[in-house]
């Protein structure tokens, strides 16, 4: 089992650099699996870009998907939430629900589409 606080160095011009601001980043762990590096290649040719590395072990700590692909894909191997309290919350959640937010509001801001079928709504009886 890997246990503990972790080395883990970002790519520049990847997400997580833009969210943590370093390109170094200490992470927790807690956790049976790791990602195996044998299928990195494929991953890699189907679209999935590893952006964070443990410069230890050569481990893939951190993926993602360009924007192209989707708006905001990360995937971490380490636990963001064993750093995060309610008054100082981990940036991974907080650039996330920003995010959300944006492209929530971006969605409601676009003119309907005449294609979209309309949906009636009912209320509930208990």
């Amino acid at each position: 089992m890997r246990l503990g606080a972790y080395a883990c160095k970002l790519k520049r011009d990847s997400l997580v650099h833009h969210i943590y601001g370093k390109t170094q980043i200490s992470e927790r762990h807690r956790h049976r699996y790791e990602f195996n590096n044998d299928y990195l290649d494929a991953f890699e040719k189907a679209g999935l870009r590893p952006t964070g590395i443990n410069p230890e072990t050569g481990l893939v700590e951190v993926v993602e998907l360009p924007k192209e692909i989707h708006p905001w894909y990360v995937g971490v191997q380490f636990h963001p939430e064993l750093k995060s309290t309610v008054l100082n919350p981990h940036p991974l959640f907080v650039k996330f629900v920003k995010a959300a937010l944006t492209y929530s509001q971006q969605k409601r801001a676009e003119p309907a589409s005449t294609t979209t079928a309309h949906v009636e709504t009912v209320d509930a009886v208990d």
